[in-house]
């Protein structure tokens, strides 16, 4: 008999986030064998205990893997005390995923300003692979600036800085094209810090205009249009396992 804490078995279970079980187990909406359990670490059987949430017994739900062009001006969270749009508003699931948009969370976050690739799920375990700083998943970033790039600057942004006692890099930075007064660069992360392409190019003085996230690992954007979403398919899953080396993150997808 293996038994994990309560928060735990309904984040396993694809119910919600853990910081949403430990909310839902701490307010005493949860139930466990019929008795309210208030402890987020109580020991229990996601196979042979009942658990249920306001009433309603919890299963394990089907796993949903999407991928969302997060336009500008949306925050990532489930709910924002300051009545900000969040990305929530965009979540459009398969019509045979069983779990609706508030219990899926979202792999990772992209800023309010910031646009492009962000994916979301119900599976934990398969959010903290690609997550794992260990795995050093490539992330891609298209960057509009306010100046235009040189050799010399491009140089100075690999080498990185020091802010606030963290040492930021970038993997790599090149530029794509040019205007007459902003250039675009490419730039790939393969670590995440918190807004860490605009904290490294602030240091330089320099403004940011637009800054979309282009691919996660070998899974790009591509064309899907901006506010709309897509299910990740069995080929995107096998190569983003590939890509951080862990073949136990391919859950099974249909394609």
């Amino acid at each position: 008999m293996v038994k994990h804490g309560l928060a735990r078995v309904l984040s396993k279970f694809g119910f919600c986030s853990r910081s949403q079980a430990l909310a839902l187990v701490r307010a005493g909406r949860v139930r466990v064998n019929g008795r309210i359990v208030r402890d987020p670490e109580t020991p229990t059987d996601g196979a042979r205990d009942r658990v249920a949430v306001d009433g309603e017994e919890v299963t394990a739900q089907e796993k949903v893997y999407l991928a969302l062009n997060k336009p500008r001006g949306y925050v990532t969270t489930a709910s924002d005390e300051r009545g900000r749009t969040t990305v929530y508003e965009l979540l459009k699931l398969p019509a045979q995923a069983a779990a609706p948009a508030h219990w899926l969370a979202p792999v990772g976050r992209l800023d309010k300003a910031s646009e492009g690739l962000l994916l979301f799920t119900n599976d934990s375990t398969w959010a903290a692979h690609l997550t794992d700083p260990a795995s050093h998943l490539d992330k891609t970033y298209h960057v509009q600036i306010d100046t235009l790039a040189d050799a010399e600057l491009l140089a100075r942004l690999i080498v990185g800085i020091d802010d606030a006692g963290e040492r930021l890099r970038l993997k790599s930075v090149r530029e794509l094209r040019r205007g007459e007064k902003n250039s675009w660069l490419e730039i790939v992360l393969d670590e995440g810090r918190n807004r860490q392409i605009r904290r490294v190019l602030a240091a330089f003085g320099i403004g940011v205009l637009r800054l979309v996230r282009v691919a996660i690992g070998p899974l790009a954007l591509g064309d899907l249009a901006k506010g709309q979403t897509r299910a990740l398919t069995a080929s995107d899953m096998r190569r983003l396992a590939e890509a951080i080396g862990v073949k136990r993150a391919v859950p099974p997808v249909s394609e």
